[in-house]
């Protein structure tokens, strides 16, 4: 049976993440925010316990004198990381959440420009923190929340439960400097360096206002309740992950799984049954993909397809069996998915069409690292298909156009625009306006109903010799509905005349390819750029492919890294 929600009331709004915090513990206490594994053991995190925690460190951070600076966190996600987050922000200080991923001399560097002296990391960075250590010579502290000995090499190296214990007892003895300071809202909370596919990298300024407004925009415009479970699979240094997963689902009550590794994700659905997830494109491609590889293993297409066929006309009718239809589908991911919020990238329309046919509603949202991130997410039923949605409460989008053009620049203004970028004078004038609206680099078009459509990003335009503007995401959007396309890039390649040339550059999906000479696999590969460019018009013809024998480079989010594409 179809699990029930009552949406009828709205938690009420915060001012700063403070008051999130202390909300979240009066409304929800012992309830669990957070159940993760800790070895073989499940354990449970409290929204009273998050309180607890945060205060304790809070002020241990007061009484080593750092309260009001830079700490940095990374790793994967535990109820301790955002501990650190909160205690750090809410103490008139800034959360610095680093990329687990990075090298260890940037994420030494990145710790330097931001002021960073103390880190506090989860245990997958264990190996990796003594290096870090040596090159951050400027870092007094790591604080390891799942210690291990062999990887402490020196007294700056300190458990983090330590450093909590201190701090409860200097609240037991009466030290208030934490539990009783107000943030300042306009002041730094976070420092997010954007990893992007720009392949620089600049660190964006969050202020306790731009969080705080972000998170009810975020509760403001979808459908949850205390009673909705989700499981965290998107990297906690990623603005979206922390804003939309951690602050705003938190203020709704619900309770987080929190999954150790991506690999392990679908296990996670299968263990913890979660009704709705907030996830990236490439993720729901690959749940996808999955789908109909063991539907295919079964033989069951032809089958299925029936059913879809079925299903949908007797939707039509007002009679929805698919959850009855396509209880084998949905067990694989839990067996009680509903809903997932998508954002990051573009979603094929058809994907979010055989997701409906099968029961779960994909309401696709747009945001950008600079705004929070949330600009726009589609509402529960008022969805429309290629659409983003309309821009949440609290912030303004217009399209920068020319009288004779239908898209234009996507800007932004409102509580959730970022301060600006550290030390960056060029940078920030570069993306704000003289009235201080925020460019995007996002290209799209607004309908009468204020739905933002995105038709691509103004840095991978490419400009043919007749002038005609090509945005490689559609096209690339084309070819991903053909099964031999595991991944590709559209890029403009200049040919031996200096002319512009349309080029796909192509990872097969090495599902399709087993057993395959590399003829077959070239035949197949022209054969579906042949069937897309019959689906587009000359001028967007994709005039030459390459095949490449392993996937492209991706961030932490699973972006292609497209400067890496030449």
């Amino acid at each position: 049976m179809e699990k029930k929600f009552n949406y009828d009331i709205k938690p009420s709004p915060i001012s700063d993440l403070k008051e999130l915090v202390e909300k979240n513990a009066l409304d929800y206490g012992d309830k669990a925010l957070y159940m993760y594994k800790s070895g073989k053991e499940v354990l449970s995190f409290s929204y009273k316990q998050v309180k607890e925690a945060v205060d304790s460190l809070g002020t241990a951070f007061s009484e080593m004198g750092y309260m009001g600076k830079s700490i940095a966190v990374i790793g994967e996600a535990n109820p301790y990381y955002m501990v650190a987050y909160y205690a750090a922000a809410n103490g008139g200080g800034t959360a610095v959440p680093l990329d687990k991923e990075l090298d260890p001399q940037t994420i030494a560097s990145f710790m330097e420009i931001a002021g960073a002296e103390v880190i506090v990391y989860a245990e997958s960075m264990n190996r990796k923190m003594p290096e870090i250590a040596r090159l951050a010579v400027k870092a007094k502290f790591f604080l390891p929340i799942v210690p291990n000995e062999a990887y402490m090499p020196d007294e700056r190296f300190v458990p983090l439960s330590d450093i909590i214990a201190k701090g409860r007892a200097a609240l037991d003895n009466g030290n208030r400097s934490f539990v009783d300071f107000t943030p300042d809202r306009e002041a730094p909370a976070a420092m997010i360096f954007t990893s992007g596919t720009t392949g620089t990298s600049k660190c964006v300024l969050l202020s306790q206002k731009n969080l705080a407004s972000n998170c009810n925009a975020c509760v403001d415009a979808t459908h949850f309740c205390s009673d909705n479970t989700f499981v965290s699979v998107l990297p906690m240094n990623h603005s979206y992950e922390v804003t939309t997963e951690h602050l705003a689902l938190s203020r709704y009550g619900g309770t987080t799984y929190l999954n150790d590794s991506l690999k392990n994700a679908l296990k996670s659905f299968s263990y913890f049954k979660p009704d709705s997830l907030l996830l990236v494109p490439l993720f729901v491609e690959t749940i996808h993909k999955r789908i109909w590889k063991e539907i295919d293993k079964k033989g069951k297409r032809r089958t299925v397809n029936f059913a879809i066929k079925l299903s949908n006309a007797l939707r039509k009718v007002g009679i929805d069996l698919r959850r009855k239809l396509f209880k084998e589908v949905l067990e694989a991911l839990g067996g009680n998915l509903q809903m997932v919020i998508c954002g990051g990238a573009p979603l094929s329309k058809q994907l979010i069409k055989d997701f409906d046919a099968f029961g779960i509603d994909i309401y696709e949202g747009y945001g950008i690292t600079e705004c929070s991130p949330l600009v726009a997410v589609n509402r529960y039923k008022k969805k429309k298909l290629g659409s983003v949605g309309p821009a949440v409460i609290g912030c303004e989008v217009k399209i920068d156009r020319d009288a004779e053009s239908e898209t234009g620049e996507i800007l932004v203004k409102g509580d959730n625009v970022m301060i600006g970028y550290l030390n960056n004078p060029e940078a920030n004038a570069e993306v704000f306006t003289e009235d201080g609206w925020f460019r995007t680099g996002d290209i799209g078009y607004m309908d009468s109903n204020g739905y933002v459509f995105i038709t691509g990003r103004k840095k991978n335009v490419i400009i043919l010799s007749n002038g005609k503007n090509i945005f490689p995401e559609e096209l690339e959007e084309h070819l991903s509905h053909h099964g031999i396309i595991g991944e590709c890039v559209v890029i403009g390649r200049a040919s031996e005349s200096g002319e512009t040339v349309i080029t796909a550059v192509i990872y097969p999906n090495p599902e399709l390819t087993v057993g395959k000479s590399a003829d077959e696999i070239k035949e197949m590969v022209r054969e579906a750029v042949e069937i897309t460019n019959k689906s587009l018009p000359t001028f967007k013809h994709i005039a030459a492919h390459e095949i490449r024998d392993t996937e492209f480079e991706k961030t932490t989010t699973r972006k292609i890294k497209r400067f890496l594409v030449k």
